[in-house]
């Protein structure tokens, strides 16, 4: 008798593993039929805000006709002449990643600058890449005005990933 609750407990376990794997392998493959949002895909937009000081917001809205994924952060350009992309809040990396369907947005926020920071300058654009879902450059840049005719960025300024609503991404 224990020879057969043993043979149907490790059956029983083979077919709940088996149904698992059926069940992971059907997500993967919707996350890899979701494309990566760019640039051609999403209107983009960038806002000064009142809190937290020296911040910024940054929103895409999917303008497809089909989901896409926020993956990581967005890369910026400070400037045109930006030697370097902003640092990214490696904190602000959310539980998954952010799916827009279309006209749906994810936002990150954005801060310029910080008294701990060195140099600076006042720059005119940002300019704007999203990534694919190995950290890589999608599509084209997107050069956008920055508010007020220019905004002060330093040493300090750095970008938080991509989240689903604004109030998550100021929190950064």
């Amino acid at each position: 008798m224990r020879s057969i609750t043993r043979t149907a407990a490790a059956s029983s376990l083979t077919a709940l593993a088996a149904l698992a794997l059926v069940g992971v392998q059907a997500g993967a493959a919707h996350a890899a039929t979701t494309a990566a949002c760019t640039t051609a895909t999403t209107k983009l937009t960038v806002t000064e805000v009142s809190r937290p000081l020296n911040h910024l917001l940054l929103k895409a809205t999917n303008t497809g006709t089909a989901s896409c994924n926020a993956y990581y952060a967005p890369v910026l350009r400070a400037g045109a002449d930006a030697q370097a992309p902003l640092a990214w809040f490696e904190d602000s990396k959310p539980q998954a990643v952010v799916t827009l369907k279309p006209g749906e947005s994810a936002y990150a926020g954005i801060a310029t600058y910080s008294p701990d920071g060195e140099g600076g300058a006042t720059e005119k654009t940002l300019g704007v890449f999203f990534t694919d879902r190995d950290a890589g450059g999608t599509g084209k840049e997107k050069t956008l005005n920055l508010p007020n005719g220019g905004v002060f960025f330093n040493s300090a300024a750095a970008v938080t990933y991509w989240q689903a609503t604004a109030a998550d991404a100021l929190t950064w």
